[in-house]
């Protein structure tokens, strides 16, 4: 009897303390994760010259090794089912005046699984003084999971091979291969208005995929662009992206947690920069609406802007399109100009309104809660998510919320542990 009773209250406790675990705002980790493979100011670090060219296609399995230092030259494929293999802390520098970008295309894989001591490093070619924002194309990956486009298949907007241009599939579990303690750094060239190449694109990818501990700086579009797929992606860092931090649309159904973006409002463009981008498509006569439409559910995630001052360009933090389906929780958003901002077409009906949650929520020196874009429909609005949302509005310093937000050292934006409602108390 004394034993049911020790094990009884043995599970007590650990549900109590998972639950008090699941209930922490923010970003979490019994340690920052952020230390060792992370760097937030990659203009400064020194790299090693090129000693290997990469270019054209890559068309059977190929590793790169730590020892060299790889220059990728113009849009290099891998095609062919072939599996690209980078070793832990090989570093590959994008090519300015070509436009490096690495596409792994439908069928092919790319195995790029660093260590949290020895990450590997995606870059610019740029000398120090020198690197900016889109110095290179970015990376693109291909696959057979599902979209929501018409005839189930669609092409990337860019100036890519017609034959090897393709995603989309009826394979949600469809594997990509892994990027895991990656950085990528200086990505996002802008081709054209209409064609605007991420730091990591990944279109029609399946939930096979991994993608965990990535770190996207100075994109000079949007960090990370999901079109379609179906994935499972944690501890992503977004920082200074001249776009969207997270961008989803064409039906992507995506489990994001434990990520941050941190954005700096001089670093945002005029043409609607958010922390979360997410639509289910762009034209709705291109789109099979017997089809999933883009479906996000975000846990664990800090949005954080480091001006303090109502300086610069600062937006909303999350915009969301009409017939799409957000969940947000556990979360910490921190000086945004509204907290969300709903496309006039959702309206302010309880059957639309349903398709979004919000709960657990630190909204920390933002300008406005959850608004719409028509201002007619923000009193129903209010109503409907408000009362027990479990929204906490407050006006504290970054340096009160978080723990170390000193982007200049090691930062680490995890609650602050003396802030007993950050942490869940």
């Amino acid at each position: 009897m004394k034993t049911k009773i020790r094990v009884a209250i043995i599970t007590l406790l650990s549900t109590f303390f998972l639950q008090a675990q699941q209930q922490t705002k923010g970003i979490i980790g019994t340690n920052n994760w952020m230390n060792n493979w992370t760097n937030f100011n990659p203009s400064k670090l020194e790299y090693s010259e090129a000693t290997n060219i990469i270019a054209g296609t890559i068309d059977k399995d190929t590793r790169l090794v730590k020892r060299n230092t790889y220059q990728l030259v113009g849009i290099v494929y891998v095609t062919n089912n072939a599996t690209l293999t980078i070793e832990p802390g090989t570093i590959i520098r994008g090519d300015d005046k070509t436009c490096g970008t690495l596409v792994v295309t439908n069928g092919a894989k790319i195995i790029a699984e660093g260590l949290e001591t020895d990450p590997i490093i995606f870059t610019s070619n740029k000398e120090i003084a020198d690197r900016r924002p889109g110095d290179w194309g970015g990376i693109i990956i291909l696959g057979k999971a599902p979209i929501n486009f018409l005839g189930g298949l669609h092409t990337l907007p860019f100036t890519l091979d017609p034959i090897l241009n393709h995603y989309g599939g009826q394979d949600a579990e469809d594997n990509s291969g892994i990027l895991k303690y990656v950085r990528i750094e200086f990505a996002g060239r802008k081709l054209s208005s209409e064609k605007e190449l991420n730091g990591l694109s990944l279109a029609g990818v399946g939930r096979k995929t991994i993608l965990s501990n990535i770190q996207i700086s100075f994109s000079n579009d949007d960090s990370f662009e999901c079109y379609g797929g179906d994935l499972n992606m944690n501890n992503l860092i977004s920082y200074r992206t001249t776009d969207d931090d997270f961008d989803f649309t064409q039906g992507a159904q995506i489990n994001i947690s434990n990520s941050i973006a941190i954005r700096h409002p001089f670093s945002s463009d005029i043409s609607g920069s958010r922390c979360f981008e997410v639509d289910s498509y762009d034209k709705i006569q291109n789109t099979d609406m017997s089809k999933k439409m883009t479906k996000i559910t975000a846990t664990n995630i800090t949005l954080v802007n480091l001006e303090e001052n109502n300086q610069g360009l600062v937006r909303e933090s999350v915009h969301i399109r009409e017939n799409t389906f957000f969940s947000l929780s556990n979360s910490i958003v921190s000086g945004f100009s509204p907290f969300v901002l709903l496309e006039s077409n959702i309206g302010d009906g309880n059957e639309n309104l349903a398709k979004m949650s919000f709960k657990n929520i630190i909204v920390n020196n933002c300008n406005g809660g959850i608004t719409s874009e028509s201002s007619s429909s923000d009193a129903a609005i209010q109503n409907y998510y408000n009362p027990n949302s479990g929204i906490e509005y407050s006006k504290w310093k970054n340096s009160e919320l978080f723990t170390m937000p000193n982007i200049k050292g090691n930062p680490d934006f995890r609650a602050n542990v003396n802030n007993t409602i950050a942490i869940g108390n």
